[in-house]
């Protein structure tokens, strides 16, 4: 008679997995779920005028509850990548009610390729142009800045050098994003790229340089690609340091707190009222990420703890160029917006359980 003792039953794995989890930072957050708690609504942003929708960047929600603020860049056709609104007047800053309605626009003809967006408690809008050198013609001067409008499209701040990348305490490199804490401090992702500054920016409320942090590499506080920014209700920062396929946790002062990988390939990032963190996922394949999806993953923003995933259905591990949701909102009734830069969506996810 055998004395081995009989492999371990589906209870006491789940157990082990648990108590690995408890032990290891990080390995407790890769939990998936079942079924998504959302349907899609199609066809939900309407331009107005015949205008087609473009590549949408960052998505944000206004203070107000009521309205959604998107990057629509300009050019709707072909594969142009980078430049959508070099030689375009179309408004890029778009500003939709909840049923979709455009209700109010600005920003056409200053930026080449505008990318984060954020709205401060004054209802003022900031907006990223993360266009990369290359990409900037001979003697135009837009791009690697961050601008301030009135809820109205009154430009009242200029942060940056127009039209030319740098690395000192007044220039940017391509910065992705930025977000406002509530006392109107700026926080900004500077920048786009695997190489070059790769650095949080902090600004008081009236542009003047406090500080930053952060260099290339692969250390924490290191970052390559800084591709979101935003804040818990602890004020604490979170930074989407997406080619490290990692979300990066700091305090206001630039002290690193805890990094997790459990929300794959971050490219953006957005809270809710309750305590729910929702990171985009649109990079995720056989190359830069391999083995995750593409998609939606929302958790527990104090434990870091994975509790839905809205997989993007189209997505493809072979396809390497990135697809489906690069940045989500959530409105007050707990609906999320995808912004989707190759299929041209503004797409709504409507909460049904």
């Amino acid at each position: 008679m055998s004395t081995r003792s009989p492999l371990p039953g589906p209870t006491a794995w789940i157990c082990a997995l648990a108590l690995l989890a408890l032990s290891v930072p990080g390995a407790q957050l890769l939990a998936q779920s079942g079924p998504s708690p959302y349907r899609t609504v199609d066809d939900w942003a309407k331009l107005p005028n015949g205008r087609q929708m473009g590549a949408v960047g960052k998505v944000t929600t206004d203070p107000d509850g009521d309205h959604i603020w998107a990057v629509i860049r300009c050019d709707a056709g072909g594969d142009r990548f980078g430049t959508e609104c070099l030689d375009s007047d179309l408004d890029p800053v778009v500003k939709f009610d909840l049923d979709g309605k455009v209700v109010e626009s600005f920003g056409g003809g200053m930026f080449i390729w505008p990318h984060g967006i954020d709205v401060d408690s004054d209802g003022n809008v900031w907006v990223t142009d993360a266009v990369a050198t290359a990409n900037i013609p001979a003697g135009d001067e837009r791009g690697h800045q961050v601008i301030k409008f009135s809820p109205t499209g009154v430009v009242l701040i200029r942060l940056g050098t127009p039209g030319v990348a740098g690395s000192g305490p007044n220039s940017f490199d391509s910065p992705s994003d930025v977000v406002v804490a509530p006392n109107g401090t700026v926080f900004i992702a500077d920048g786009h790229n695997n190489v070059g500054n790769n650095r949080v920016k902090k600004y008081s409320s009236s542009g003047e340089f406090i500080m930053s942090w952060g260099q290339t590499g692969y250390a924490p506080g290191e970052f390559r690609a800084l591709h979101a920014i935003d804040m818990d209700a602890n004020g604490r920062i979170f930074v989407g340091d997406r080619s490290n396929n990692r979300i990066q946790i700091f305090d206001q002062q630039g002290n690193h707190l805890i990094t997790w990988t459990q929300f794959g390939r971050p490219s953006g990032i957005s809270f809710d009222g309750n305590g729910q963190i929702f990171v985009a996922d649109s990079e995720s394949d056989d190359i830069q990420n391999p083995g995750w999806e593409m998609g939606i993953r929302i958790g527990n923003v104090q434990t870091g703890w994975v509790t839905d995933f809205i997989i993007y259905q189209w997505g493809d591990p072979r396809e390497t160029a990135g697809n489906g949701a690069e940045f989500v909102a959530v409105d007050r009734h707990g609906n999320m917006y995808g912004g989707e830069p190759r299929p041209r969506k503004l797409q709504k996810y409507v909460r049904v359980r």
